[in-house]
């Protein structure tokens, strides 16, 4: 069987904007539906939701149906999550908090096979595919693709540094924990806030990386792309649910 190969890391290398959203429900149907509306990309947010690993391999075996890539967020920057989650079978990783090139640059190290890495083997993994993707350990490089997130002010002055380490694909702006950061918690819409944005997107589109964020408002997403946003998430489950069921209830006004 041969390694398959990652849609989404060939999009971003050549250049095409790559539209998606969060998946925070765990469990395969959610997944399911959310693989089936059409978007190019799909978080498996593991950091800020109830998703643990169990959960993880079967939303990711529910999307496998679909022209949608899977893209895991971690809980952190951790060598052992990031072994067990490229073992599941995840190609794509997003890293949270990432501040520094060392911390990059750790994150790449664990998704590397030695001697140019430190992710540790494991034959019968869902990954290869239970030992029949031929040359995995020699192929899997190729198709694993990195993302980091730049979510502190104080990252913002990093970001030339990051996105130069070698198997970092593109940095991804978190635009609520940035606002925090720069003292402005909760106001992603803060003309400084928004200004830093801008910069970032464009410093990070400028280093030849992919950039990326997640903006839930239409207008402002599209902003974010013409600053130079490939990788453009643009909706939540629960926060698309929420705000779907208050419509409905608002709708039928108490008498």
């Amino acid at each position: 069987m041969k390694l398959p190969k990652n849609a989404f890391k060939q999009a971003l290398a050549e250049g095409r904007q790559q539209i998606g959203l969060w998946n925070t429900v765990p469990g395969p149907v959610v997944a399911e539906l959310l693989a089936g509306a059409g978007f190019d990309w799909v978080v498996i947010d593991t950091e800020h939701s109830v998703t643990d690993l169990p959960d993880t391999i079967g939303m990711m075996q529910a999307m496998v149906g679909y022209p949608v890539s899977p893209v895991v967020r971690l809980a952190d920057n951790d060598t052992v999550l990031i072994k067990r989650v490229l073992d599941l079978g995840a190609q794509t990783l997003l890293i949270p908090y990432v501040q520094t090139a060392d911390e990059a640059k750790r994150a790449v190290d664990a998704m590397r096979y030695p001697p140019r890495g430190v992710r540790g083997m494991g034959g019968m993994t869902r990954a290869t595919r239970y030992g029949t993707v031929q040359d995995y350990v020699a192929q899997a490089e190729q198709e694993l693709c990195l993302l980091v997130q730049v979510e502190t002010a104080a990252t913002l002055r990093q970001i030339e540094a990051i996105a130069a380490v070698d198997g970092v694909d593109g940095l991804f702006i978190g635009p609520s924990d940035l606002s925090a950061t720069m003292g402005y918690p909760g106001q992603m819409d803060h003309p400084v806030v928004v200004a830093a944005i801008e910069d970032a997107l464009r410093r990070i589109a400028a280093t030849g990386k992919a950039a990326g964020i997640l903006a839930l408002d239409p207008d402002f997403a599209r902003s974010c792309m013409g600053w130079g946003s490939r990788v453009t998430g643009v909706g939540v489950d629960l926060v698309t649910l929420a705000r779907a069921v208050r419509a409905l209830r608002a709708a039928f006004p108490q008498t």
